[in-house]
Formats: structure tokens, C-alpha cells, sequence
């Protein structure tokens, strides 16, 4: 593909992602306006060329004249594919932005904490609550703390679509942002399935690192149906949805402090700290870093996926007010 050829595909997914983002027809001016701002200039001349290309290739269609143009299935679907390219190493971006956007005080108890949010079918989200709660009282999660809303209600950052109820749970990037907030540096590295033996941490049988990849892992391996939660909230034994991190050796002290700060608001997420130098559950480590082991905020949904009650979840997708949580116990 020549450099003429890139760059006019360029523009054609540049307007793609605007009419992607939209819920209506919208015209060659807003788009040019809506252009402009993420940086892409082109002419209201230009666009219209570039929708008329469009159209022919079956990637927009023309909602009428002063309507303006919508995107096409097979428009959604060539901008998804040429997305994965562009998003690869989106997860680590997405844990490093909910980290810096963590602003918990711990002493005081206030603030914004990250959170996912599971998107379940209104009629299911009893069921599925009787299938997650004792999962939250088995400690499998960050936090007891949820927010629950209905449909056209917000949570965060999200609206909750028509026939659907969400629940947010709190997501194991708190433990990110609460050691930023306290000058330890954290190093992401990737997110897995822990097997866990006796009640007790064992190792990683499976992980994708987040620098390569364009999903958060955990939504991957709900999806998968590889996850055994329920099983290890029973009887102590099977597979369930963890994280890794490093920290510097020097930090730990430090980093033990927050960890009870973080349990006496509510908050927990780590699993287990290693020593210096040392491997930890299996995955080997550098010279002078500690490996930590962080359970996954969305093992409660993966109870209710091995029972057969589906969602959509959203993992690492905003920041919810730590004072609107509420106990699981208490819905």
C-alpha cells in the first residue's frame, strides 16, 4: 500500500470512528468540526469526497439529505478490524490511566476508586446475584463494596441500556493507583488464571500480558469459561481470575502500609506479596523487585458465567465515588 493509499484510508477511519461514535446521522460540517478536534484536518469539501468513496464501498449510507450519513454494519466491522492494530498495549494504557485517576484518600475515605462494570439482562440479575454473593463472602474479589443502577441510570462513566442492570465492582487497579498515590512504582505485567490449592494461591496456569494486548484479560478468560470460582469459593480448590505486578524490593515496606490502609476502608485486592528476588506463584523475577499477586474484581461474574448467566462486562472502564458503594449484603 503506497503513502497516498495510507493516508486516505486514514481519513476514511478517522470519519468511520466519528460516525462510529454517533448515535444519529451526522453531516459533512460536524464531521469536519469533530475531525478537527482529534486533530485530522479536512475540509467539509474533503469529507463529502471521502463519504462519497464511502458510500460505493458499502461503508456508509446517506440518511438523507440534510440528515447526513451513518455507519454501515460492514463500516462497523472494517473499523473494528483496523482498530486490534492500534489498540495493541490498550490494556496497560487503560490500567495506567484508572490508576493515575484514583484519588482514594484511605484516612478519610473519600474519593474516586476504578471500578468494572457488568451489564447484566434486568430479568437474570437476581439469579445472578444469588450466584455471586457468596463469592464476595468468600473474599474471591477486591470488595464487598458494589453499586448497583438500572437502565438510563449512570455508573461512572457508562449509562446502563435499556432492559439491563449493572454492577460495579471494584476493580484490582485501586491497589495501582493507592501505591502511586503513596510513591510506589508499579509495574503491570499481566493478568491470568490462578489455580488455587488448599485455599491457598498456587500458580498462574494461564496469563496474557497486557503490553500485547488490545482486551483486558480478565474479559477474555470469562468468555473462555475458564475460571472455576465457584468451586474455589466451596472447597478451596480450582481456577480463578488474578493479576500480577512488581514493585521495587525497597518499596515493600511502604507498600505494606497501604495494603492495611486499603483493608480497613474495605478495599483489599492483594492476594499475595512475595519476598525480594524470589519467584512467586511460579513466575520468576529480577533482581531486587517483589512480585505481587492481585485477585480479579470480575471473579464474581465469572461465578455467574459457569452458572450459565451471561453479561457484558466492561473491565477497567471507570472511576465510581468510593462514598456510593454500598455492601453486596445490603442489595
Amino acid at each position: 500500500m503506497g503513502f497516498e493509499s495510507q493516508d486516505v484510508e486514514r481519513k476514511v477511519l478517522a470519519i468511520l470512528g466519528t460516525l462510529g461514535d454517533s448515535q444519529e446521522a451526522v453531516g459533512s460540517t460536524i464531521i469536519a468540526k469533530q475531525l478537527k478536534d482529534r486533530g485530522v484536518e479536512l475540509s467539509e469539501r474533503a469529507v463529502r469526497y471521502h463519504l462519497r468513496l464511502m458510500d460505493e464501498r458499502g461503508l456508509t449510507r446517506l440518511a438523507g439529505r440534510r440528515a447526513g450519513r451513518i455507519i454501515t454494519e460492514l463500516g462497523q466491522v472494517e473499523l473494528k478490524r483496523a482498530m486490534v492494530a492500534r489498540k495493541v498495549g490498550f490494556a496497560l494504557s487503560r490500567i495506567e490511566t484508572l490508576a493515575f485517576r484514583t484519588n482514594i484518600d484511605l484516612d478519610k475515605r473519600t474519593g474516586f476508586i476504578p471500578a468494572n462494570v457488568s451489564l447484566f439482562p434486568k430479568e437474570n440479575f437476581n439469579k445472578a446475584l444469588k450466584t455471586m454473593k457468596p463469592i464476595f463472602q468468600a473474599g474471591l474479589c477486591v470488595s464487598d463494596l458494589v453499586a448497583v443502577a438500572s437502565e438510563g441510570e449512570a455508573i461512572g462513566d457508562l449509562v446502563v441500556p435499556e432492559k439491563k442492570m449493572a454492577l460495579a465492582t471494584v476493580c484490582s487497579i485501586v491497589v495501582n493507583g493507592a501505591l502511586l498515590k503513596a510513591g510506589v512504582p508499579i509495574d503491570a505485567k499481566f493478568g491470568g488464571i490462578l489455580q488455587i490449592r488448599n485455599h491457598s494461591p498456587l500458580r498462574f496456569v494461564e496469563l496474557i500480558h497486557y503490553a500485547g494486548s488490545s482486551l483486558d484479560p480478565t474479559e477474555i478468560f470469562i468468555r473462555a469459561n475458564m475460571t472455576s470460582v465457584t468451586r474455589v469459593a466451596e472447597d478451596g480448590n480450582g481456577e480463578i481470575l488474578a493479576n500480577y505486578r512488581e514493585i521495587p524490593a525497597i518499596c515493600k515496606p511502604l507498600a505494606e502500609e497501604v495494603e492495611a490502609k486499603l483493608k480497613g476502608s474495605g478495599l483489599g485486592g492483594i492476594l499475595l506479596m512475595g519476598n525480594v528476588s524470589e519467584p512467586v506463584c511460579e513466575i520468576p523475577i529480577e533482581l531486587n523487585r517483589i512480585g505481587v499477586v492481585l485477585v480479579g474484581g470480575l471473579n464474581p461474574v465469572a461465578a455467574a458465567a459457569e452458572a450459565g448467566i451471561m453479561s457484558e462486562s466492561h473491565a477497567m472502564s471507570t472511576v465510581v465515588d468510593y462514598r456510593t458503594l454500598v455492601r453486596i449484603s445490603e442489595i
